[in-house]
């Protein structure tokens, strides 16, 4: 098999400014760290990957985000910023071939004292044999893995191969970050987009954080010839793709899902159906609505009313089902039944807590006795000795100690006094003092 990256190429894809007929999208690609957009969390001095940069040394990573947010151009930077020699390839076109003589070739290089960071997009289309293979090479140095996917690493990536890797997060790109590629694109160009600015910020609405998309979009507004500038409605059918209209007072697609998400918290059932009314008159796609809808469901009313929930997911059964306009009607119904319903984020807020400890408490053991003791040895060694089966005890509650040894029980959840959660509460409160009477009696027998 003949080499996938010979030097000279791989001098070329880092070195190398692209064609002047490139699309616009590449002609943008940031030149230096400090020019990508919309991930400062990471690539500032404060960041992970400024934090290496400036240590002159790189781990072995995955970019986990969304597409067009920049995980190719970071892995490249990265290997201009400390002098490393860049090999990509993308897991749907190579196999363990491949992978093999890439390897092969990098030993080679490191006997010569030149370093490999290796940028395997969609690192997760890799099966887990292919990315077993990953672990001796990432191990022993002989390269720095840089793994870009769109998916959840800790469902797509070998447990193995995570744990020698940290995980990175690149935001969607915002506002801010795709105004800035625009103006960007514009000063290439050596011209403004042919848009009025209540299209242009249509066009940014359009692109849902995808930098990629909006230089694409941008990139045939600039071929055409216009003997005025489009507005939302031209630009949505020239562009083929329903763009969110904004009236004279020029309020933005996230000011507006702001306001409906606020109204429904503060159970304001006829402000939120104004601003929903806003965006669907305006072209908003009903599916986004949806989805912060149900979003709202569990962060703002929870347990206070579970079926919040289960109309925000009927709703979106519904509009499956009928489409434009039909289904919208769903959609107001979802919006109105959570605007009216009692409020809680015990369990929003049980969430952020949950997730803070099992940072903080890292890989703790669950006690013993809740182990399951499938073998002999299991058994032996003390796996499920002592467990409790509720069912078994009296009013079906036997009150035993769940928590880790090293780890002192934790309250989470915090029910409230309203709507069904209030129920909740007195059922917690009951279990919690049968599991004290149970242990106190316990500790007197002993």
């Amino acid at each position: 098999m003949s080499d996938l990256f010979t030097n000279e190429e791989l001098q070329t894809a880092t070195a190398e400014p692209p064609a002047v007929n490139a699309p616009l999208a590449d002609r943008l690609r940031p030149r230096a760290l400090d020019e990508v957009v919309g991930q400062k969390h990471l690539t500032g001095p404060d960041g992970a990957i400024g934090r290496m940069v400036a240590a002159g040394r790189l781990a072995s990573m995955i970019l986990w985000g969304p597409p067009g947010t920049g995980k190719t151009s970071i892995a490249r930077l990265l290997a201009d910023a400390v002098g490393l020699r860049f090999v990509a390839i993308s897991a749907v076109f190579s196999g363990v071939a491949d992978l093999k003589k890439i390897f092969a070739e990098a030993r080679t290089a490191a006997r010569a004292g030149q370093q490999t960071l290796l940028f395997v997009d969609e690192v997760h289309r890799f099966n887990r044999s292919q990315q077993d293979g990953f672990l001796p090479y990432v191990e022993d140095g002989t390269v720095t893995l840089v793994g870009a996917t769109t998916e959840n690493p800790s469902f797509e990536i070998n447990a193995a191969l995570l744990s020698r890797c940290q995980v990175l997060i690149l935001r969607r790109l915002d506002h801010d970050a795709l105004e800035e590629l625009v103006r960007r694109a514009e000063a290439l160009e050596n011209r403004p987009l042919p848009v009025t600015s209540e299209a242009r910020e249509a066009l940014i609405a359009s692109a849902d954080g995808d930098g990629r998309f909006l230089l694409n979009q941008a990139e045939t507004l600039f071929s055409i010839e216009l003997e005025q500038p489009l507005g939302p409605a031209e630009l949505s059918e020239l562009l083929h793709r329903r763009v969110p209209v904004y009236d004279k007072d020029r309020e933005g697609h996230y000011n507006l899902i702001s306001a409906l998400h606020k109204t429904i918290r503060g159970s304001d059932p006829q402000a939120a159906l104004y601003y929903l009314a806003r965006m669907l008159v305006a072209g908003e796609e009903p599916l986004y609505l949806l989805r912060r809808l149900t979003r709202a469901a569990v962060e703002d009313i929870g347990m206070a009313d579970p079926n919040a929930l289960l109309q925000c997911l009927a709703a979106k059964e519904m509009y499956d089902f009928l489409g434009s306009p039909e289904g919208e009607l769903g959609i107001v119904q979802a919006c109105l039944y959570l605007a009216t319903a009692p409020k809680s984020n015990a369990a929003y807020s049980a969430q952020k807590s949950a997730w803070r400890s099992a940072q903080e408490t890292g890989s703790l053991m669950p006690p013993m006795h809740i182990l399951n003791a499938p073998t002999k040895l299991m058994k032996n060694v003390g796996y499920g000795k002592g467990y409790a089966y509720d069912h078994d005890a009296d009013e079906g509650f036997s009150g035993q100690d769940y928590w880790p040894e090293e780890m002192d029980a934790q309250s989470f959840y915090e029910p409230t006094d309203r709507g069904f959660e209030a129920r909740v509460r007195e059922r917690m409160d009951y279990w919690a003092q049968r599991r004290k009477d149970l242990q106190q009696s316990d500790s007197g027998a002993g």
